[in-house]
């Protein structure tokens, strides 16, 4: 009976001290403003001349760091990155302070002289880092199917720029008919469509695609995110946005691309082809 007792005092006790507020909780410390960042760009100097390599530190700032550099984005607190632009650049540090707060700050650094930029950027962006792209109405019929690795430009179903503005506008996308256009700007790898829709993107020259021949048909790929091309989608997949093409033909006056359908696994599947020149 005394153990009883004494069992249903020990848990009224411990049910007392359980409902009993604690007043001092733990609390979140270290925010820091942005004028207390302690943070570097630098460029690295190559024969005398500050180059487009840039060394990045933000070590020992109490927060998560985060670098957009303009053409990608380091997470790491320590790195070096490559910009593809000489003159200005601008690099804005994120920072995550343990409270959940964000606090920005941008540094502006000078490149004297460019290293080890692929020439493909050129022809993207153009000699000053602008240029904007059409349909190629020269080509004829600029938009359409075809043949996987074995046509380079619609062969099939074809459109001139009539019939793409009568599918622009049937499919949802009225700005990428027969005045639509693209601008490639080197600063930021950025797409800006005439429609105002934007995003960014990137290449890789050395992903190649061969024919059953074992002849290059695709000279590299073309990458998007956020954006697509004028009317980058896939017609018999639900119109779905494509962010991957290969790059079929890219110099000073054209830009083709190309997109196989999900279903082609081998050559002469349905494959979709946009024929873009400069304007």
């Amino acid at each position: 009976m005394k153990k009883s007792i004494i069992f249903s005092m020990l848990v009224g006790a411990a049910m007392l001290f359980a409902c009993d507020p604690i007043e001092d909780r733990d609390t979140m410390t270290g925010a820091i403003t942005a004028d207390q960042l302690k943070i570097s760009a630098k460029p690295v100097v190559k024969d005398g001349v500050k180059s487009n390599y840039i060394e990045l530190n933000s070590e020992g700032n109490p927060c998560l760091s985060s670098w957009d550099y303009g053409f990608g984005t380091l997470t790491t607190t320590k790195g070096t990155v490559k910009v593809m632009m000489a003159g200005d650049n601008d690099i804005v540090f994120s920072g995550m302070n343990p409270d959940g707060t964000i606090i920005k700050k941008t540094i502006t650094v000078h490149v004297d002289k460019l290293y080890d930029v692929e020439p493909e950027y050129a022809l993207f962006c153009g000699d000053k880092g602008t240029k904007t792209w059409v349909w190629d109405d020269v080509q004829g019929t600029p938009w359409g199917n075809g043949g996987y690795l074995g046509n380079t430009t619609p062969g099939w179903w074809t459109c001139n720029v009539d019939a793409i503005q009568e599918q622009a506008v049937q499919k949802g996308y009225p700005g990428d008919g027969k005045n639509g256009s693209m601008i490639f700007s080197l600063k930021g790898a950025k797409i800006t469509k005439s429609d105002g829709t934007s995003g960014s993107f990137s290449f890789d020259m050395s992903k190649k695609t061969k024919d059953d021949n074992g002849n290059i048909w695709g000279i590299g790929k073309l990458y998007t995110k956020s954006v697509n091309v004028l009317l980058g989608i896939q017609p018999n997949e639900g119109n779905a946005v494509i962010n991957e093409y290969d790059i079929l033909k890219l110099d000073a006056q054209h830009l083709y691309l190309a997109c196989k359908e999900t279903a082609t696994v081998k050559s002469w599947g349905t494959c979709w082809f946009w024929c873009f020149r400069a304007k």
